[in-house]
């Protein structure tokens, strides 16, 4: 009988059952994995940065590397005023990447393939940067939504068309994570149970493309933590430097 691909999404708890009032706060495995993705981004830098040598280890070449690309990034995209909101950045890009990169291993559990993380940590990141937003210029923040050259006339359209656009900065940062990694997750799920049903003899094709998939998956993982963090990037550039 084949396997449910959806199965792999499954949450549920770890323990005793805990609420708080109506709310229910018990320890799942989504926990777990994100306090797994917690601790070992501590471990991996804590170990890269212990000992900082000439010719560097395996862990501390990582880690210097990691800290290299972000700064680029955020150099790149919203520039030297950006750099106060580094760590914030960093460690964004690192939770993200280590997330999906765990869910990558066998009978683990995916957090970024439910909509329900990447959309806290989406509306978070849009508070925030309004917030920013608003301290730095005050309601002179607004003007991002008057863009500079356009006629009186279609002033009031394109004003509305910016808002809407602003307002779904979280939606779509959020759908765009969790759908890329529940597709490519739940793609190779299916391609699995067919080299399980087709057996050694018919399996070899849905097992090449389950190798190939696999390969390409971990691709995504990476530039999903990386599009995630960009366009963090972009938003707080938008707040701090007001192009409009």
């Amino acid at each position: 009988m084949a396997t449910n691909p959806m199965h792999q999404f499954e949450v549920y708890r770890i323990g005793p059952e805990i609420k708080l009032g109506e709310i229910d706060i018990s320890f799942t495995n989504a926990s777990l994995f994100m306090l797994i993705s917690s601790i070992a981004i501590l471990f991996v830098f804590n170990l890269g940065t212990k000992k900082n040598s000439v010719l560097p280890s395996k862990i501390q070449l990582l880690a210097e590397l990691s800290y290299i690309f972000v700064s680029k990034m955020i150099s790149d995209t919203a520039g030297s005023k950006a750099k106060p909101y580094f760590a914030f950045i960093f460690s964004l890009f690192m939770f993200v990447l280590f997330c999906n990169m765990f869910g990558m291993i066998p009978y683990t559990f995916t957090v970024t393939s439910h909509i329900i993380v990447t959309f806290i940590l989406a509306i978070f990141i849009f508070i925030g940067v309004t917030v920013i937003g608003f301290i730095k210029h005050g309601f002179g923040y607004l003007k991002l939504f008057v863009p500079s050259g356009v006629p009186v006339l279609l002033l009031p359209l394109i004003v509305v068309i910016e808002i809407i656009s602003y307002l779904s900065r979280p939606i779509s940062l959020s759908v765009r994570l969790f759908a890329n990694m529940m597709a490519g997750h739940t793609m190779m799920k299916v391609f699995g149970g067919f080299v399980i049903s087709l057996g050694i003899v018919g399996g070899w094709l849905p097992l090449s493309f389950s190798v190939a998939l696999t390969g390409l998956e971990i691709l995504v993982a990476f530039l999903q933590a990386y599009v995630f963090a960009i366009l963090t990037c972009i938003y707080l550039n938008d707040a701090l430097n007001l192009h409009h």
